[in-house]
């Protein structure tokens, strides 16, 4: 039988069986459907004026003419006075001398520029405390990263940039003093994104400094008058890694470690379980050069394996121009997952775990999910993923700017859909977003304490911009403060797991992340309709702490969870 004649004979049958059946009683009018909740929309604005910050970033000279000027600077949320309230730093640079710049300004400020330390009053409002805090640093600085390195209660400062290294131990009562000498870390050369971890878990953190190029100030023969040399015009260097001897002085381990042996021009680093066997991996994102990922061997020391790995170069197996990685998971498989911002494609890797060959394998998801192609047009650099618009989802926000020209682009915000699945909603998400800058380093976290994450933005040569998350519809969040005792105090290198039902999202407390920056200390945590049934913390020091619904009491708010001694 034919499949139509099938069809004709079983229509026919049902058409006989329904004239036999009796009439059908008047169905009852159905019930209105329930309204629709609301969604969520993500949604930002210019916060900048409002809460009066008035940084404006400078590269030093007339107009942009080199790469040491267009590499930009950064910025880190931080609460240097424990008020509960993350205060902000922004670093800078200034005029040199000594022929350091292709187009010197031809008369220098009479008040140079400098980094910045502004204080949160907790209302929405900043006050620029620099030089009541901090001793005036006179140097080209790019990059913070934050961590309480000698377990005082007090959160520090690691300020890096060209020529200089500087370490701004917090004395607790609003100041800092400047403890490099006494720390024993003596870095020359030109050192751009570095980080805090607990390499050999003893309890006190760890040094990662990343140096980028041997940059030579003089070379710039053979350019047209409209470009400068590149990262590949200078020689790379080697990174450095500093081991704390638990009082207040570092002890050089790079050659010790291995890391010593690879040369690279880094730009971005980011330190964390990958493998998830509890120890801290290190990850060096490199400018046209071949990308590190640093395992760690347990011993003290750590073997390379990005590219056994599937990290160390493109989805076509060229060098990158990577910038700054960020790492989450994406898809809620207890793994962490990085994006890596780059001049041209950047790489969304999805953590694969362990494979027979090596310890961790990634495989590029950004061509396939859409990350890639919707930013193929810019060249991205500071980045987070967030749940910005609290629906237990994360998000991924993009700033984006001109290489080696001041070329200002729009910014690029992806919802989350779930299943590590994203859409572009940038045209819908503020003016903010699409307002051109030339964006570079990006720090994150909620600075008016509203559950909604907050960004701030460093852009080239011009003011920054103060980017607060107005978004409507939001679900409800829960943040997390970490404070070790067995573990160093800041529980960097702690894992923590949130469940609602079967549903787990993953978070590793860590230092620096992104391009040059770091964000707030404080895990956050989207929660939708849901309510969390319980915590699982897994400390540096091996101690698994778990909270149970009781414990963790009401969600909406900060939650501070201190390691059991």
């Amino acid at each position: 039988m034919t499949r139509h004649l099938l069809a004709l004979t079983l229509l026919s049958a049902s058409l006989a069986a329904f004239a036999q059946a009796p009439a059908a009683k008047p169905a009852a009018r159905p019930a209105a459907a329930p309204a629709a909740a609301a969604q969520p929309v993500i949604k930002f604005e210019d916060a900048t004026d409002a809460a009066g910050i008035d940084y404006v970033h400078s590269f030093g000279s007339a107009k942009l003419g080199s790469l040491l000027e267009g590499t930009g600077a950064g910025c880190a949320w931080f609460d240097y006075d424990n008020d509960g309230n993350p205060d902000l730093f922004v670093a800078n640079g200034r005029p040199l001398d000594g022929g350091i710049h292709p187009y010197p300004l031809k008369e220098k400020p009479a008040v140079l520029p400098e980094s910045h330390l502004y204080r949160n009053d907790g209302h929405g409002h900043f006050t620029d405390v620099t030089h009541k805090a901090i001793p005036a640093p006179e140097m080209y600085s790019d990059a913070v990263t934050v961590a309480d390195y000698d377990n005082d209660g007090h959160e520090d400062l690691l300020l890096t940039g060209y020529g200089k290294t500087i370490l701004y131990r917090n004395n607790g009562d609003g100041t800092f003093s400047d403890a490099t000498a006494k720390a024993g870390i003596a870095v020359d050369g030109w050192s751009l994104s570095s980080t805090w971890l607990d390499y050999d878990k003893d309890g006190c953190l760890d040094l990662f400094i990343g140096r980028y190029v041997k940059f030579d100030p003089k070379y710039r023969a053979f350019y047209s008058a409209d470009n400068y040399p590149g990262p590949l015009d200078y020689e790379g260097e080697t990174n450095r890694l500093y081991h704390n001897n638990c009082n207040g002085t570092f002890t050089d381990v790079t050659d010790k470690s291995g890391i010593g042996a690879f040369v690279g021009r880094t730009m971005g680093v980011v330190a964390a379980d990958f493998d998830n066997d509890g120890w801290p991996d290190i990850y060096v994102a490199n400018d046209r050069t071949e990308n590190f990922l640093f395992h760690n061997k347990h011993d003290g020391t750590f073997e390379e394996i990005a590219n056994e790995a599937g990290a160390a170069y493109g989805q076509n197996g060229e060098n990158t121009g990577a910038m700054g990685p960020v790492v989450a998971d994406l898809e809620g498989r207890g793994v962490l997952d990085m994006l890596v911002t780059d001049s041209h494609y950047n790489r969304l890797l999805r953590n694969e775990g362990k494979t027979a060959e090596t310890a961790i394998s990634y495989e590029d998801l950004g061509a396939r999910n859409g990350v890639s192609q919707a930013n193929a047009q810019y060249v991205s650099w500071g980045s987070g993923i967030y749940d910005f618009d609290n629906d237990g989802l994360l998000d991924i926000l993009v700033f984006h700017g001109g290489l080696i020209h001041l070329i200002p682009q729009e910014h690029t915000i992806f919802k989350g859909l779930g299943g590590g699945k994203f859409q572009d909603v940038s045209d819908t998400s503020g003016t903010v977003l699409s307002t051109r800058t030339v964006a570079r380093g990006a720090c994150f976290g909620d600075y008016d304490n509203d559950g909604k994450v907050d960004a701030f933005l460093v852009n080239l040569g011009a003011k920054g911009t103060l980017i607060r998350n107005t978004s409507t519809g939001t679900g409800h969040w829960l943040g997390v403060k970490l404070r070790g005792t067995k573990s160093n105090r800041d529980g960097i290198g702690a894992r923590v797991e949130l469940w609602s039902g079967d549903k787990r999202q993953t978070q590793e407390r860590i230092a620096a992340s992104g391009y040059l920056s770091q964000n707030d200390s404080t895990l956050h945590f989207g929660l939708g309709a849901t309510t969390p049934d319980k915590l699982v913390i897994h400390w540096p020091s091996g101690v698994e702490q778990t909270l149970d619904k009781a414990a963790l009491g009401k969600i909406d708010t900060i939650l501070t969870v201190e390691e059991p001694k």
